[in-house]
Order: C-alpha cells, then structure tokens, then sequence
C-alpha cells in the first residue's frame, strides 16, 4: 500500500511539473538572453526523497532528466491543444450537465446536481434511442466488416486492374456524411420510386425500411475504407503458408479458418473498434436522410419498462439525434449535455469491452 501511495504521489508531482515545463522553459530561454542564472539548483544539497526525484528525473542535469524534459517540449504543442480544446471543454461541459443551462440563462444557470441525469433515466425517448441504436450498431458492424474482409480477399487476388477496383470501392467514404445522404435520398424517392415495385412508395418513409436504407447507405461508404486495412493485414500473411497450405491440400475455406482468420485478428480489432464507435456517432448521414424519422410507435419492450403504451417515436432517433434534438430543438441544454456524458461513458466502457475481448481472442488464436 505504501508503494502504491508513492507511485501516486511521484505520478502527481510529474503531472504537474510536466504543465510547468514549459514557463521553465521560458525562463531559461530568458536567462541566456540576460546572462544570468535565475533557477539555481544546488547539486551538493541534500534532498528530500521527493527532491531527490524532481531532481534526477526533470530539473536535474542527468540524462534522464534531460530526456524526459525534451519529450515534454515536443509532446507539449499537441498535449496543450489537448487539454485547451478537448480536456476544459468536456469539463465544463460536465459543469453544465449539472445545471438548468438552457442557452439563453448563460452566467446565472442554477446548480441541479445530478436532477438531469435522474430524469434521462425517467425519459423513455432517450431509452429508445439507446435500444435502436444499439440494435444498428450490431447490424453495422456485422454488414460493414462482412462486405469489407468480402473486397478485401477479392481485390489480393490475381485480378487484372485490382487497384482501380481498389480506388473505386474506397471512394464512397471520400464523400462527407450530409452529401452522401442527399444523395441517396435523391435515389431513392427519385430514381428508385420511379421503377415502382418494393422500391414505391420511397424506401425512407417507413420506419423499417428506412432503418435498412440507413444500413445500406452507410455500408456503401464506409465498408472501402476498412476494407483498405482488411488489405494491410491479408497482404502481410507470408505467402510460404499459403502455398504450403495447398501443396498440403487444403481447400480455400481451410486457408481462410486456420490461417487467413487468425493472421488477421489484429485488423479484425481495428475494424471492429472503428465500426463500433462510427455507428454510435453516427448523426450527418440520418441527418440529411430523413431528420431522425419516420415516426413509429415505441415498441412494447421499452414501453413496457418506462410505461409508456402507443407513444410517438422517431424511427431512427439515435443517440446523437436525441441529444441534439434535446439540446437545440428544446432548448435543454443541461440536460442535453448530461445525455452527452452518459452516451460518452457508455461508448467508452462497450469500446474498451470490445478491444478487450478482441485482444483475448488474438492472443487465443
């Protein structure tokens, strides 16, 4: 307990000699300007434990204390932007989140502890949003992830112009968000309404067949994209195996299971990861689409938990939707920031759960 106690304050004292760095910097800079020492660090002084540290590792004139003192000169211009345009924001959004900010009451909010995450809770719009979203984001990952490993298996093989069916699966995710949904709308109340059929009325005006148009848009544009790193780590397999592997006898699905898969666990981690937190985020694309609608009635699952019985929901009310909604369409800004926190915290802890058992499952293969 004692070593964890002084592991904790070594790690405090450098956390807060890492922020003063740069104004001894400064100081230095300053001193050979005037030629004078104005931070005198006597070598013969004996020294607490805590100075002895300070010393040796950051102030002193050893290599060590050098070397960590450069790493902090070049870490310090991105660890700044850091902290001044992500770290502060998000605390004070915090801040925020535990008041009655609503915008327009800025400077004389009034402190509400935490009354704006007990009514998320209470809210059965947000618990909706979490149930569709959760339920996107699986077929997301599984769609994405299938089409992407599909391309990539077909574009390393012995294919006459592989690179330009490379370039042009990757191009979709080139297009942002907001144009490639205008886009698709167009297609599918223009030209797909115009062959009739399944595809009339448009595709985006159902509740359930706008969740697979949703699926289908955003599997087009970002599938090339994680199917370049699919790529990476197909073309890193040592051919040696493969062609041991079919001097052996064993057929394409074989190679696939026992080499191709296990190979290629540390891609599948990446892809998973990067899929997992786009669907999550995802809001530009329901955006230009269909604002977050059809509307639809809640399901009897989440009615029956807050009961609630034949409400009005937005069919593709996502998380980031209804924080939005919540913040800018009904002026709770608290308590749309407070949603922020808690889909943060809730993205966090399923991403870590996923790169840890991703981890555990390389480690198996």
């Amino acid at each position: 307990m004692r070593n964890f106690g002084n592991k904790l304050l070594y790690f405090l004292i450098s956390f807060i000699i890492i922020l003063i760095l740069p104004f001894i910097l400064i100081i230095r800079i300053f001193e050979k300007i005037i030629k004078k020492d104005i931070l005198v660090f006597d070598k013969n002084k004996e020294r607490t434990p805590v100075g002895r540290f300070i010393h040796d590792k950051w102030l002193g004139e050893s290599y060590s204390a050098q070397n960590n003192r450069v790493f902090v000169y070049f870490l310090f211009p991105s660890f700044g932007a850091f902290l001044l345009f992500v770290a502060l924001p998000f605390l004070q959004g915090f801040y925020f989140s535990l008041t009655d900010w609503t915008g327009l009451n800025t400077g004389s909010e009034k402190f509400v502890r935490f009354d704006n995450y007990i009514s998320i809770f209470k809210d059965y719009k947000f618990g909706y949003s979490f149930y569709r979203t959760a339920i996107y984001a699986i077929f997301n990952i599984i769609l994405i992830n299938v089409v992407a490993f599909s391309l990539a298996s077909l574009v390393t093989q012995n294919l006459k112009g592989k690179n330009f069916y490379r370039a042009g699966f990757f191009m979709p995710n080139l297009i942002g968000g907001l144009v490639l949904g205008y886009i698709w709308k167009f297609i599918f109340d223009k030209v797909l309404f115009s062959f009739g059929g399944m595809f009339a009325p448009s595709l985006l005006i159902d509740g359930q067949s706008a969740f697979i148009a949703l699926l289908v848009v955003v599997t087009w544009q970002y599938a090339g994209y994680i199917m370049m790193i699919y790529i990476a780590a197909i073309q890193n397999i040592p051919q040696d195996l493969i062609e041991a592997s079919q001097i052996d006898g064993a057929n394409a699905w074989q190679r696939l299971k026992n080499i191709t898969m296990p190979l290629v666990a540390q891609a599948f981690t990446v892809a998973m990861f990067l899929t997992l937190v786009t669907a999550f985020k995802q809001f530009d694309t329901v955006v230009s689409l269909t604002q977050g609608g059809p509307a639809t009635l809640l399901p009897e699952v989440i009615g029956s938990i807050y009961n609630r019985s034949f409400a009005v929901v937005k069919s593709l009310d996502l998380i980031s939707i209804n924080i939005y909604d919540e913040a800018f369409t009904y002026n709770s800004l608290g308590i749309g920031q407070a949603k922020a926190i808690l889909f943060f915290i809730i993205l966090l802890a399923i991403a870590l759960i996923q790169v840890y058992y991703n981890k555990k499952r390389e480690v198996e293969l």
